[in-house]
């Protein structure tokens, strides 16, 4: 790579590498911002600031927590703020399903064959495909989809970095895009709703409620990283030239074959059961009172569903390939997955104190109505507002790599303030997860993205952040035009987002 052409790349990258590592680990900032938190507290209270509840009515003041009911609030509920945090469980649940069919090799294994079955004309769409698709169990598709990709296109003679940056593309580029449920969905959408409770006390924010979107977004996210490894990727990094040599590609073992056979019959009769019970109108997943699918367990135990229906199926792949001989291997496969949540269930501890401490102060909702009040006097409509917050998270993802962290921070600030301009918890959730996803393949903040540079250096061991950077900028520009289109038709239309979550809101009467 010309140094010419990566040299204001690494010059800007500097300035953003600086920043981010000046910045304390995230479980730190948590415990600085509920501190601060405290202090406004205490000085928004010695200004008597006050707004109107737009929907009660009611006089809200800043609470001050420098005093002593707010010393006792504090300290008895600790324990209930972190153990009440909504995004806990269900990320703990999800991930424990999940990690059995990681543990059982059934994600690895289906990753495999998506890209060694397809045909060379779609070699490209389909690694992109299988790279959204893989964030389910995001892990997997940076540790094999990754690697793998760039094998398989210095096989079929083509550039591996090419492979590598289209399945880097879509791996972490359309992390908010897929056709399945994934762990993040019930960890935004816990955040989601206790930003929406600020202003309305009983909203509820399904894991699903971005579904709609996600789907369209899979096949968009798909086809715009197909055309950019095609016309720009491919042609920029020309013929490949290095020392690596192609690798022969091991096909599906008989036994990772029966394995999956075991695991299609497993989902087949999962499926099954969700429809037995949706179906009919008076399904066993439906509301028992009137027969409603949006209020019913099957939305409520959704969670519980992905749960299911991931350690069934990836029980029934490691009976038939043999990687899970007994009970035992089945826990080994859930104690792994929570091995990596050590330094999340940290974060959340003090997320969670922070969290708590700013709806306890009423900052959020005061903010919220004074911010709402000057956005609409600025005359802005709802699509310039939408592209504002998705380039506010484009931007602050540079900075700050994970997605529930920054989420914590914006969402009870941005939520009700949207809200009270008549935009739905949901709305705003995709416009962050747009903005969150498509810097993410350009910012060294982003957990994998060391791991990124070393699979590089395989290939070319000249490269650097810069090589990576200039590789994968011409994704991150596509992909955020692409979906500000998709946004901007979804607004244009009044299009629901997913299951029960339409674009606006109305506060309650």
């Amino acid at each position: 790579m010309e140094q010419v052409k990566t040299s204001w790349v690494n010059r800007f990258l500097s300035i953003i590498e600086r920043v981010g590592n000046a910045l304390p680990h995230p479980a730190t900032l948590f415990a600085l911002f509920a501190g601060l938190v405290i202090v406004a507290s205490w000085i928004l209270s010695l200004f008597d600031l006050t707004v109107t509840h737009p929907g009660t009515g009611e006089t809200i003041a800043v609470v001050n927590l420098i005093s002593e009911s707010g010393l006792h609030k504090i300290l008895t509920q600790m324990i209930t703020n972190f153990t009440g945090f909504a995004p806990l469980g269900t990320v703990l649940v999800s991930l424990l399903g999940i990690g059995i069919a990681e543990g059982s090799g059934l994600i690895g294994t289906a990753l495999k064959l998506i890209v060694l079955k397809s045909p060379a004309r779609l070699l490209t769409m389909v690694i992109v495909f299988a790279g959204v698709m893989s964030n389910t169990a995001s892990e997997v598709g940076y540790v094999l989809l990754v690697p793998l990709s760039a094998i398989i296109f210095l096989a079929a003679g083509r550039h591996p970095l090419a492979g590598l940056a289209a399945a880097f593309a879509g791996v972490s580029g359309g992390y908010s895009a897929n056709l399945l449920l994934g762990t993040i969905d019930p960890l935004l959408a816990g955040l989601s709703q206790e930003a929406a409770r600020i202003l309305d006390p009983v909203y509820e924010v399904n894991p699903a409620c971005n579904y709609y979107f996600m789907f369209v977004s899979t096949f968009l996210i798909t086809i715009l990283g197909t055309y950019v490894t095609e016309k720009i990727v491919i042609p920029r990094l020309g013929t490949y030239t290095g020392s690596e040599k192609p690798e022969a590609i091991q096909n599906l073992t008989p036994i990772e074959k029966k394995g999956l056979k075991y695991a299609l019959v497993a989902a087949l009769l999962f499926t099954a059961f969700v429809l037995g019970g949706l179906i009919p109108e008076d399904g066993y997943l439906r509301n028992p009172e009137n027969g409603d699918i949006l209020k019913s367990p099957f939305m409520s135990g959704i969670v519980a569903l992905l749960f299911l229906g991931s350690a069934v199926v990836g029980i029934a792949y490691g009976i038939g390939a043999k990687t899970v001989k007994n009970d035992s291997d089945v826990m080994k496969g859930m104690a792994k997955s929570m091995e990596t949540l050590g330094s999340y269930i940290v974060l959340v501890f003090f997320a969670a104190q922070f969290v708590a401490y700013f709806n306890w102060t009423n900052i959020g909702l005061v903010f919220a109505v004074k911010g709402a009040d000057l956005l609409k006097s600025s005359g802005l409509g709802p699509i310039p507002l939408m592209i504002a917050f998705v380039l506010i998270s484009a931007t602050i993802n540079l900075v700050m790599g994970s997605a529930s962290a920054k989420w914590a921070i914006m969402a009870p600030v941005f939520i009700p303030m949207f809200m009270l301009l008549g935009y739905s918890p949901e709305f705003t959730q995709a416009a962050y997860r747009v903005g969150d996803s498509v810097t993410n393949i350009i910012s060294p903040m982003m957990s994998y993205f060391a791991l990124i540079v070393a699979f590089i250096q395989r290939y070319d061991p000249k490269a650097g952040i810069g090589t990576v950077i200039s590789t994968m900028l011409p994704y991150t520009f596509l992909f955020l035009i692409g979906w500000i289109l998709l946004l901007t038709i979804w607004i244009i239309f009044d299009l629901p987002l997913g299951f029960g979550a339409g674009m606006f809101y109305s506060l309650p009467n």
